[in-house]
C-alpha cells in the first residue's frame, strides 16, 4: 500500500511530480471563492487576497501554465465578482504576475520563511495598485489597516506552499519509509 507524502514543504533536493492543470484551476477557483466569502469586522481587515496569493504561488512555481494573460483574465473575473471598478484587479494581478516571473528564481532560492518576506512586498505592491485605482476613481483613502491583509497573506505563504505542493509530492512505498 503506498504511503502518502508527509505534510511538510518539499525539500530543495526533492523532485516534485508535474502539476495537473485541473488542480491549478481548482485552486484558483477556490482562491476566488475565498475572496468572495462575506466577512465583516476584524476578519475583514485580516482577510488576505486569496486569489492573489494562489496566483502568485502558481506564477512562481508554474510560469508556463499561469502567465500575465491568465492573471489579467482572473483579475477581470474578480472585478466582476466583487462589483468593483472594472480593471483594478486585472491591472494589479497582471503586474503581480509579471513581478512574480521577474523574481521567481530569487524567491525560490530561499527557505519558506524568507520567501514570505519577499511575498509580502509583492502582495503589498498588488494591494497598493488596487488602492491607487480606487483613489484615482474617487474613493477615500483607507486606514493603515488596509496593509494588514497582504501581511497576513505573506504569513500564510508557508501554509499555502505546503498545501499546494502536497499533491505533487511523490508517493513512497512502505520499503522506502
Amino acid at each position: 500500500m503506498p504511503h502518502l507524502p508527509s505534510f511538510a514543504p518539499a525539500r530543495p533536493e526533492e523532485i516534485l511530480l508535474p502539476v495537473k492543470p485541473w488542480f491549478v484551476m481548482l485552486t484558483l477557483i477556490l482562491g476566488l471563492i475565498g475572496n468572495l466569502i462575506p466577512v465583516s469586522g476584524v476578519t475583514l481587515r485580516l482577510q488576505p487576497d486569496f486569489l492573489a496569493l494562489v496566483l502568485l504561488y502558481w506564477c512562481i512555481q508554474e510560469p508556463r501554465l499561469i502567465s500575465v494573460g491568465m492573471a489579467w483574465c482572473l483579475g477581470l473575473l474578480m472585478d466582476v465578482a466583487d462589483a468593483t471598478v472594472f480593471g483594478q484587479h486585472a491591472l494589479a494581478y497582471a503586474v503581480l504576475a509579471y513581478a512574480a516571473e521577474y523574481s521567481r528564481r530569487r524567491v525560490l532560492r530561499f527557505p519558506l520563511w524568507q520567501q514570505a518576506a519577499q511575498v509580502a512586498v509583492l502582495l503589498l505592491f498588488c494591494a497598493a495598485l488596487v488602492l491607487l485605482v480606487r483613489v484615482v476613481g474617487g474613493a477615500p483613502i483607507p486606514r493603515w489597516t488596509y496593509a494588514v491583509g497582504p501581511l497576513v497573506g505573506a504569513l500564510l505563504w508557508p501554509v499555502v506552499t505546503t498545501l499546494l505542493q502536497w499533491p505533487q509530492r511523490p508517493r513512497r512505498s512502505q520499503a522506502e519509509v
